[in-house]
């Protein structure tokens, strides 16, 4: 392939720099300069580099489709050509991505474009961590695209998200290309502008347009905040890319700070409590397979930013950091699946689940970075797996459950559960696909999402090796949240499945519901299928990520393919051990043999008798359980302390005919406690200050004068 350089528009004739590495470290290897008419993938060395640049190709092709988006307009064959050209480019990511990932872990390339900054130009790198989330995100991508092939046919508003849902996706992959700070902050900014006008896409619904506007300002911070590190990594020498970054070995304790602002940074976009407040605001308004690629990829791109700084850029933050990662994760996690058991839009409980499953993540992450710097690389690697999995997991099984949603969504027109219900006659292949999602979501073997918290309590086990007593105390009890989190996960997606589809329905949209598509229903059979085979076989995904890993902290998992009966053992086999396999194969022969055993045994008589009607001799819908009821015993136990739950009930007195009124306001304590006094506060400075705008000519001139004399005395006491 020598000449697909020129499928990236400008490569051809511009002056390139292509360089190869061997196992995870640069090496001089082969560095070709080209120009005119020279091919820049000729010779050995740039050969490898074909990668980055068929990625970069891709990219350019999901920039020119969201014109083409733009330029066919309201066309009826707008819909499909862009879903289409999207499913195609991303799918050529993800298989060449993979390949890379599979045949040849340990190479890295760079190429740099001459565009940019002066003098530092434009970076792009490609080894093993960028090739995985390559991996994720394309993933994500593909499936989102094809989904969105049925699922758009309903659109109301293409032209407002056809053209940045291309553009969506080529801001995600050059976050992951991007290989010096000013193309990484360029790229992550055009990634939050683009899903913005996605979230927006239906601003005249009630509410879209306050989660277009939060969501807009917590992206601003959190890439303010990466602004602040990248400088602090640069030093004086205002060295921006990311291979002098490496080289530059920052001190205790401007490494600390990097990383405690990578974390703002970085969570913000991932959802950390309590930067998450515009996340279950968000993703519900945007279109349901965008809701998919915002919870399912954009939140891991979040995640790989914080790992790329941290644990690539950085490298030796103090051992105490750890503490700080692990405080917020346990925080998140617990407090993201309370959140979502009071929910009962659909979609915003999936979104609070994000905010869940990414604390799970940054334990692992946490762990990582405790047993690093503690010299027990083996315990670092085993974490930092765990956290890996646990990006693809959630990809594929959140991916899942928004299709699902958005599915439900198209059938009823509504996401509220309490006008929901009886799907399961009216849309059962939906209905299945979705109680796979809920499963593996709440960690329930032979599922993929067990895995990955498996190894998680793994990692969590080690700990009593770590030396610091902080460390000692905290992880027990962060591995106590993350056991809690697991049990409440279940719950919530127990009321979730069975609110949303089991009884009766509730209204007349939840009755007349239709199945969906066949094209998205295959997607999703088809990531239900992906859980099911990244549970059964986990020691594929394990090998695979290995050399991920072994770059970042120096060791990888021993290989776990070659093990009998396709088991894992991520530690010893005295130890700890996995099966997925015979697991799937227990559960299935027991259930088989009790339907035998039942069948062959019972009475055959018929019996009849009254089933069970809790108490309610009425069939009738009211006097089922509701999304409230169902979360009542845990907004008892928790409302007080964490949501200052109000509960207001309206009874009827004696002889009146008008119906009883219960209801429910759950405050999340972030709005209560930082981000209400804050916007109080800024309101009354901002009331304060608006007099300043209508002073004459000459107050502002002696505003100028009097801000010029301060800014000289300052400059002459810092020299």
């Amino acid at each position: 392939m020598p000449g697909l350089c020129c499928l990236v528009p400008g490569i051809h004739g511009l002056n390139l720099k292509l360089q190869s590495a061997v196992d995870g470290r640069d090496k001089p290897g082969h560095d070709v300069e080209t120009n005119g008419n020279e091919s820049s993938c000729a010779g050995r060395g740039p050969r490898r580099a074909e990668m980055l640049i068929l990625a970069l190709s891709c990219v350019a092709a999901l920039l020119a489709t969201a014109a083409l988006a733009v330029a066919l307009g309201r066309t009826a064959s707008a819909s499909p050509i862009v879903y289409a050209a999207s499913l195609a480019a991303s799918f050529v990511l993800l298989a060449g991505a993979l390949a890379r990932l599979v045949a040849d872990p340990g190479q890295v390339s760079t190429l740099t474009l001459p565009i940019g900054l002066p003098g530092l130009g434009a970076h792009f790198r490609l080894d093993a961590l960028s090739a995985f989330f390559l991996v994720v995100a394309n993933l994500g991508g593909s499936a989102a695209s094809l989904y969105a092939l049925g699922y758009g046919r309903h659109e109301t508003a293409p032209r407002r998200v056809l053209p940045f849902f291309a553009a969506y996706l080529a801001g995600m992959n050059l976050v992951v290309l991007a290989d010096d700070a000013f193309t990484f902050l360029l790229t992550w900014e055009f990634m939050s502008l683009t899903s913005w006008a996605l979230v927006v896409a239906h601003h005249d619904e009630p509410g879209n347009a306050r989660a277009g506007y939060i969501y807009l300002v917590m992206a601003s911070f959190g890439t303010l905040a990466l602004l602040l590190a990248f400088g602090l990594l640069a030093g004086p020498a205002g060295a921006y890319a990311f291979d002098a970054m490496r080289a530059a070995h920052p001190g205790p304790a401007v490494a600390a700070i990097a990383l405690v602002l990578v974390l703002v940074g970085a969570g913000s976009k991932a959802g950390v409590v309590p930067l998450h407040v515009w996340l279950p605001l968000a993703h519900p308004a945007a279109p349901s397979h965008v809701s998919a690629l915002m919870s399912g990829v954009m939140t891991k791109i979040a995640v790989y930013g914080f790992v790329r700084i941290v644990f690539d850029l950085i490298g030796t933050p103090p051992w105490w950091t750890s503490i700080i990662v692990l405080a917020f994760a346990g925080l998140t996690t617990v407090l993201g699946v309370l959140y979502a058991l009071m929910q009962h839009d659909l979609k915003r409980l999936l979104a609070y689940h994000t905010v869940e499953n990414i604390g799970i993540i940054y334990i692992g992450l946490g762990l990582a970075i405790a047993f690093q710097q503690n010299g027990i690389p083996w315990a670092a690697a085993l974490a930092l797996t765990a956290a890996l999995f646990h990006v693809l997991n959630h990809s594929l099984f959140k991916s899942l459950l928004f299709f699902g949603a958005g599915a439900v969504l198209s059938a009823t027109h509504e996401r509220d559960m309490e006008r929901l219900g009886g799907l399961i006659h009216r849309m059962p292949h939906t209905a299945v696909a979705f109680l796979v999602g809920c499963a593996a979501i709440s960690a329930l073997p032979p599922l993929n999402g067990f895995v990955s918290e498996w190894l998680t309590f793994q990692a969590i086990l080690v700990s009593p090796q770590l030396p610091q007593w902080g460390l000692k105390l905290m992880v027990p009890a962060v591995g106590a949240l993350l056991a809690l989190s697991a049990a409440l996960a279940a719950t919530c997606f127990v009321k979730a499945f069975g609110i949303t589809f089991l009884g009766r329905p509730r209204t007349r949209a939840a009755e007349a519901a239709q199945e969906v598509d066949r094209i998205s229903l295959a997607v999703m059979f088809a990531f239900a299928l992906l859980c099911f085979l990244a549970g059964i076989l986990p020691g594929i995904i394990i090998d695979r990520l290995g050399p991920v890993v072994q770059g970042l902290v120096g060791e990888m998992l021993p290989p776990q393919s070659g093990l009998a009966w396709l088991s894992i053992v991520p530690i010893a086999a005295g130890r700890s051990s996995y099966n997925g396999t015979i697991l799937l194969i227990f559960l299935a022969s027991s259930a088989t043999l009790t339907a035998i055993f039942v069948h062959r045994f019972a009475t055959r008589a018929t019996r009849r008798a009254p089933i069970w009607d809790c108490g309610y001799p009425q069939l009738s819908p009211a006097t089922e359980y509701t999304s409230s009821s169902f979360a009542m015993p845990i907004r008892r136990v928790f409302g007080t302390t964490v949501f200052a739950v109000r509960e207001k009930l309206d009874m009827p007195g004696p002889g009146e005919t008008r119906a009883a009124h219960f209801q429910v306001k759950v405050f999340d304590p972030a709005w209560r406690y930082a981000y209400g006094p804050l916007v109080r506060t800024a309101t009354k400075t901002a009331d304060r200050l608006n007099p300043l705008q209508f002073l004459t000519i000459r107050r502002y001139l002696t505003l100028t004068f009097s801000a010029l004399i301060v800014l000289l005395i300052v400059v002459a006491a810092w020299r």
